[in-house]
């Protein structure tokens, strides 16, 4: 337990791993750190807008509004490890994951070889919902590859203390809710209307910049050298990326957007 109160979360250490090498089936948790990784230090990362960014008010078209409320209501889905569909599609994670490992329950020691704090990562789910799940999903199937890549760590030159997969994806989740200031009835900033405008015209918006975000943190890690304490500096330096992106002037769609190109490597 942390001085604050919270209980320690689950962080990937690859044994015997020196910079350069690659990530084995091998590898093991050992329980350090606190949770700031999707608590406290979630909503330091998370929280900071850029002042450069001002908070102006837009309207939202009828087909705007009509698609906010929808991913609004994806938001207020908590998991919940009693709905079957839930339980399905914990299931259907893990299977994408790892195809040909058998599955021996929902609540497993199994769980941490994906990056879960602990057996059940239904605890984990707090800070994103249900939709960092179908974020999750998403990733897996529509970008098999990249997700595999992250998953297994398999590019670049590796920390010995690498960050929980399925954990950094439910901060992802979370970051890109506050970043994007989607609980407010309609934007207050350029960034969140320009992501209305785009999600506008593809409803999978959300979740195809969750997949870029997820590859964009990754490369920020491995260009800082980054070590597990240095997670909350990556989430920073992440959001501060995609913000320039996202208002450069030719993106009308987030396939402009440079660090896209990072998923399909």
């Amino acid at each position: 337990m942390g001085e604050s109160g919270e209980s320690s979360v689950a962080v990937r250490r690859i044994h015997g791993l020196d910079r350069g090498s690659n990530y084995s089936a091998s590898s093991a948790y050992v329980v350090t750190g606190s949770t700031a990784w999707i608590g406290k230090g979630l909503s330091c990362v998370c929280a900071q807008g850029r002042e450069s960014v001002a908070r102006i008010p837009f309207e939202l078209t009828p087909s705007q509004e009509e698609c906010l409320q929808k991913l609004q209501r994806r938001l207020d889905v908590v998991y919940d490890s009693t709905k079957v569909e839930h339980q399905e599609a914990l299931r259907a994670l893990w299977y994408v994951a790892f195809p040909e490992v058998e599955l021996r329950g929902l609540i497993t020691e199994q769980w941490k070889e994906m990056g879960w704090q602990g057996k059940d990562p239904s605890t984990d789910f707090r800070g994103g919902g249900f939709i960092s799940l179908e974020n999750l999903l998403f990733f897996a199937r529509t970008f098999p590859k990249s997700f595999h890549d992250l998953l297994q760590k398999r590019v670049g030159d590796r920390s010995l203390w690498e960050y929980p997969f399925a954990v950094a994806g439910v901060n992802i989740t979370f970051m890109l809710i506050q970043m994007l200031d989607l609980r407010a009835a309609k934007p207050r900033t350029m960034m969140g209307a320009l992501f209305l405008k785009i999600l506008a015209e593809d409803e999978r918006t959300f979740d195809l910049l969750y997949c870029i975000t997820f590859k964009l943190m990754d490369h920020q890690w491995l260009t800082m050298n980054a070590s597990y304490m240095d997670f909350n500096a990556v989430m920073k330096a992440t959001r501060r990326q995609l913000e320039r992106e996202f208002l450069l002037e030719d993106i009308q769609r987030l396939e402009d957007m440079p660090s896209f190109r990072l998923l399909l490597r």
